[in-house]
């Protein structure tokens, strides 16, 4: 399966935790990320104030995040499609419990 290759190129906050995310391509998609934020990764960006230091990273030229969450430009292209999945994914995604036991250093 081919997977093709994407670069933002602007996007813009359309209403709480959705961008209008612009490609090379001319396309656009509207991306209402709330589905997905969840698990340690992308849990943090319902906090409103991180979720708005979003910026396009110019080496990937995706959207990223300061604490390292960033997505696929494939996925935010095609979010219409693939987001469905991914939010059934993300109802998977927890954070690691934390606690007497957590062996992990």
């Amino acid at each position: 399966m081919a997977h093709e290759i994407y670069r933002v190129v602007s996007f813009e906050k359309v209403a709480p935790f959705t961008l209008r995310v612009q490609f090379d391509d001319g396309t656009f998609q509207i991306a209402d990320f709330r589905p997905v934020l969840k698990g340690k990764l992308y849990g943090p960006l319902k906090d409103p104030s991180l979720f708005e230091q979003v910026r396009i990273d110019p080496e990937v030229q995706t959207l990223v995040w300061p604490n390292g969450a960033d997505f696929d430009p494939a996925i935010l292209h095609n979010w219409p499609e693939l987001s469905p999945a991914l939010a059934a994914l993300a109802a998977k995604w927890v954070f690691p419990k934390q606690g007497a036991d957590d062996v992990s250093r």
